[in-house]
């Protein structure tokens, strides 16, 4: 099952036409889920006409309003829709558990004007157990490469496997990018090195990488994009041309314990196209 989070944001409505053509391609039914947090209005229901009733019709409308754009998009999907108590980011966590993804906005109601990405979305991205995809409500067409970012490391394993499944159901080529950067002691006057054989070296570990994702999905063309580059900016420059950006939940940075690496934080914050984030 997909799920789609929705709070009458226009990221959200997005999130709903990204989660339904998603489901047609996957095959999956769409659930439409509202985190019902009654905390903030709860000042205002005793000083002004808002009461608890009025809250919960307005959130029913939302979900109604959510599937019906769900079914414009792709009719023949099957839809559900929920309403659940709570605040928005242990809501959609608690529904990641049974979901075969998330789809979110990437920025709701209550964000600061301007913000590139809302904190639900951060905290949910960080910490849901299944993919998660947040999705900007300003991209145009979904038409374009998956592009995955790819390391050394078999960390990015379920990253790389969801990109694979997401570029076949597209038909769409599948960038995998390796950014590397020589260490800082590489530049020591008394070592020689020829960048050129390290790159040589790195393409060689990306093109074992991802061996076996093309064996498994042979009708999937692979561009393999080694670059030196911070891999921050190698995938953000990526995502100007791209459908979606795919990347691991783990960072290989300085702070181990962010269940968001510093690779995944840099690509929600700054791509110019949906992003997936996965949980290795």
């Amino acid at each position: 099952m997909i799920i789609a989070g929705v709070d009458g944001s226009a990221a959200a409505r997005a999130a709903v036409a990204w989660a339904a053509d998603d489901a047609m391609r996957m095959r999956e039914p769409l659930r439409i889920v509202h985190a019902l947090n009654r905390d903030p209005y709860r000042y205002w229901t005793i000083h002004a006409s808002l009461d608890q009733d009025t809250l919960l019709h307005m959130a029913q409308t939302m979900v109604s309003e959510a599937a019906e754009l769900a079914r414009e998009c792709q009719p023949h999907i099957e839809v559900s829709t929920e309403i659940v108590e709570g605040a928005a980011a242990p809501v959609l966590r608690e529904q990641a558990k049974a979901a075969t993804e998330i789809v979110i906005g990437s920025r709701g109601l209550g964000g600061f004007t301007g913000a590139l990405l809302g904190s639900a979305s951060m905290n949910v991205a960080g910490k849901a157990h299944c993919p998660v995809v947040v999705v900007r409500p300003e991209q145009g067409s979904a038409r374009g490469e998956v592009v995955v970012g790819l390391d050394d490391a078999p960390e990015c394993e379920p990253a790389l496997e969801f990109a694979f499944q997401q570029a076949e159901l597209r038909g769409s080529p599948l960038r995998a990018i390796h950014a590397w950067q020589p260490p800082v002691q590489l530049y020591a006057p008394q070592i020689n090195y020829d960048p050129d054989d390290i790159t040589a070296a790195h393409r060689q570990a990306a093109t074992a990488r991802v061996a076996r994702f093309r064996q498994a999905h042979p009708g999937v063309e692979v561009i393999e994009d080694v670059r030196r580059a911070h891999p921050v900016d190698a995938l953000v420059a990526a995502s100007a041309q791209a459908a979606l950006v795919v990347v691991g939940s783990h960072g290989r940075g300085g702070i181990r314990s962010a269940l968001l690496g510093s690779v995944g934080h840099g690509v929600l914050h700054h791509a110019r196209c949906t992003v997936a984030v996965v949980r290795n």
